[in-house]
């Protein structure tokens, strides 16, 4: 099942606010970016984040789940509801993700 366009705008309305906010429409699903970085994304509705140190601390009960099969597990967020929260995790998460590949 693929992501809906209207949950994409409500995790981004959510997100509003943090800096380099983007996404990218990937097989029916979305990759989120913050500042170029890739931080998560939005699978069958779900929102999703890398597993990094800062996400596990500031989210200890998050279940792992799996985005599709054959990917590496990453942390279900399901307060999207607390801006605050979401502000700090991606904004913590941003230093442990990795740069941007370099194009060709």
């Amino acid at each position: 099942m693929a992501s809906t366009k209207e949950y994409l705008a409500y995790i981004l309305d959510q997100l509003d606010g943090i800096e380099g906010i983007s996404y990218r429409a990937m097989m029916g699903e979305y990759i989120l970016y913050c500042r170029g970085r890739i931080f998560g994304g939005i699978y069958d509705n779900r929102f999703l984040v890398k597993p990094t140190q800062s996400a596990e601390k500031l989210m200890p009960d998050a279940q792992r789940e799996l985005p599709y099969e054959g990917a590496k597990e990453m942390l279900s967020v399901t307060d999207t509801d607390d801006r605050i929260l979401l502000k700090r995790l991606v904004e913590a998460m941003y230093d442990e993700l990795p740069e941007p590949k370099k194009k060709k």
